[in-house]
Parts: structure tokens; C-alpha cells; sequence
């Protein structure tokens, strides 16, 4: 049957946080007036996720267990591969929203605004900041550059400096009022599920870390825009199972591999062309120092 949205989650060893983001989620989208439908792709979870999933599934909810950890971008795949929906929401397992968020207001905005290939809201963390990732432009060498060294700290109250040297955050936008932006998180990333799959989703490449910017860059190839739209926010509990996971050293050191070799990958699918082998091989062995270092 024919949905308005798909919200398609992906989980990993989160069990308590999962069952959480899930719970608010049915009670923000029954009173939506929508059709929806969610889709959980578990990966392989150890701490008693499937189980719980298991547990909490309805009619709304489409359960995939996969029997591996296929990483981020291909469980997300999984997920898209099987949506009913007009529109697919990828939304992390630790994000919450609340019965504030308006979808079908989000959904009606973008129907009526053809040009929009991406949305997101403002993604909150917990000490009520806007979590960078959800407000970034492309990372340019000049933009890598000045966000690395910390010239983009150094400038971003200064204006007009701060949209020279802090282009990869957008740190010269307010972020109070709807605007353009590069890419959004893949924490909250709203768009047309035909786009999606025209596109085919997450490259499978990026095993953690960068398959959302790189899809929002292949789709504003593509001509379409993607919005920042403050009008609603969303809760970001950041690293539930990434870089700074507690208790887990040996998982974090390999997730700091997997977020170097995503920085690799990207360079060398969208900018490496445009680069002499020189300043490509310096990028290459400086990210290579960078991995070896963790």
C-alpha cells in the first residue's frame, strides 16, 4: 500500500535508545494525518535489540534482521529498497522527536517546493546546541583547511570573516531562519523517496561516516536544493555508537579508521579531478597519517 512517508532506521547495539526513538516517533506520526510506515534495519545488534524490536513490532513497522553488520549506508539502503512511501525519512536511531514536530507540514513543504531534493530540521544535542553536522556546506580543501587548523573557531562571530573561513559549517548563516544549505545530517535527512532511488541511495563505499554528504552533493548535482528548516527540532543523543562511545576502545578505534577512509573516499570521488597529483597525493598521505595515528 501506497504511504506519504517511510522513516527508515537503522540500528546498531542501541537498544535502549532505539526502543525510545522509536516510542516518540509512533506517537508524533498517529497524529500526523498521514499514511506512514517505519522500517527498522537492525545490524547484527549483540545487546538484545532484535529481541526488542521483535517485541514493539506493529502494522506500522517493517522489522529487517540482518544476520551481519553491512554498515550504516547499506542497512539504510535496505530499508529504502522495501519503503512504500512518497517521501523517506532517514532518521538515526538516537534522535527523538515529539509530538511538536508537524510531518505532515514538513511533507506538504516540500510538495509544494518542487526544487527542494533535501530537508532537515534543527537537529538539537543534548546541551541544547545545533549539532554541526546538520548545518554544512561542502568540505573544499579551503574549507577543510580552516575547519582542521581552527581557523574557522578563530572567525566564525567575525562577520564576513567567518564566511571565508568558516564555509564547511556555514557558521555565517542564522540558523534560526530557513536557508539553503550543502548537506544535512543523515540523522534527520527528508527527501523524495524516487529521488532516492534514482540516485540509489547511501554509496556503499562509505562503510560509517560520509554517505550523507555525499549524497546530498550527488543530489545538488542533480539541480535540486537542500533546505535547513528551523521550524521544528529534533534531539541528537551523538555517538550512541560511533567515535566516542564510552567503554568501548577497541570499537572506537576502528570507527576513527572507518571515519578517515570515509574523508578518502569523498576527496577522491568528487574533488581528486580537479587536483594535480601533488596536492592529491598530499591529501591521501596526510588523511593515511591521520588514520594511522588513532
Amino acid at each position: 500500500m501506497k504511504k506519504d512517508l517511510s522513516v527508515i532506521i537503522a540500528s546498531f547495539n542501541t537498544k535502549d535508545i532505539t526502543l525510545k526513538c522509536i516510542q516518540q516517533l509512533r506517537e508524533a506520526l498517529q497524529t500526523s494525518m498521514l499514511c506512514y510506515e517505519i522500517v527498522v534495519v537492525d545490524n547484527a545488534s549483540q545487546d538484545g535489540s532484535k529481541e526488542m524490536l521483535q517485541a514493539i513490532q506493529k502494522d506500522d513497522m517493517r522489522l529487517i534482521l540482518n544476520k551481519t553488520n553491512t554498515g550504516y549506508g547499506k542497512a539504510n539502503n535496505q530499508g529504502l529498497a522495501v519503503s512504500q512511501g512518497d517521501f523517506a525519512l532517514y532518521l538515526n536511531s538516537d534522535v527523538f522527536v515529539d509530538d511538536k514536530i508537524h510531518f505532515k507540514d514538513l511533507i506538504e513543504h516540500m510538495r509544494s517546493h518542487k526544487h527542494i531534493g533535501a530537508l532537515t530540521v534543527q537537529v538539537n544535542l543534548p546541551d541544547e546546541s545545533i549539532d554541526p553536522a546538520s548545518h554544512r556546506g561542502f568540505p573544499t580543501l579551503w574549507r577543510s583547511f580552516c575547519y582542521f587548523v581552527g581557523l574557522e573557531k578563530i572567525f566564525k562571530n567575525i562577520p564576513l570573516l567567518n564566511k571565508i573561513f568558516g564555509g564547511y559549517h556555514l557558521v555565517h548563516l542564522n540558523k534560526q531562519l530557513t536557508h539553503e544549505i550543502d548537506s544535512p545530517t543523515g540523522a534527520f535527512f527528508l527527501a523524495p523517496q524516487p529521488l532516492l532511488k534514482k540516485l540509489k541511495g547511501f554509496d556503499e563505499d562509505f562503510f560509517m561516516y560520509g554517505e550523507d554528504i555525499d549524497l546530498a552533493f550527488r543530489i545538488k548535482e542533480l539541480g535540486y536544493k537542500i533546505v535547513y528548516y528551523p521550524v521544528y527540532r529534533v534531539l541528537h543523543f551523538k555517538y550512541q555508537s560511533g567515535l566516542k562511545k564510552k567503554n568501548d576502545p577497541v570499537w572506537q578505534k576502528k570507527v576513527r579508521g572507518f571515519f578517515y577512509e570515509a574523508l578518502a573516499i569523498f576527496y577522491r570521488k568528487h574533488y581528486a579531478k580537479l587536483y594535480p597529483f601533488v596536492i592529491n597525493w598530499f591529501v591521501y598521505a596526510l588523511i593515511d597519517l591521520k588514520k594511522r595515528a588513532v
